[in-house]
């Protein structure tokens, strides 16, 4: 399996999202994780959002390694701060 590292670029943004609005693209994500492709959930939104806009946040939420794709193209929710916090709480050293 080959690992290929995002490259997220902001000054290839046009119109950057909200707070608001990647907020609720987190939650929904959270929520549903590991049912829905990009489009799917896309559509499924709570609140409509360009799809241009919403690409943004999904390019950024894979950068900043809170989600990935699996092998079907559905988006998983990975990010875990707080089992993170308990690991280290149980001495766990990060290299």
């Amino acid at each position: 399996m080959r690992f290929q590292m995002t490259v997220f670029k902001p000054e290839n943004v046009l119109r950057y999202p909200r707070l608001d609005t990647i907020l609720m693209v987190e939650e929904f994500i959270q929520k549903h994780s590991g049912k829905y492709s990009k489009k799917q959930v896309w559509e499924k939104l709570p609140r409509k959002t360009m799809y241009q806009t919403y690409c943004t946040i999904i390019d950024y939420l894979e950068y900043s390694n809170k989600i990935i794709f699996d092998r079907e193209k559905k988006i998983v929710w990975i990010w875990d701060p707080e089992g993170v916090r308990k690991l280290l709480s149980k001495g766990l050293i990060v290299k």
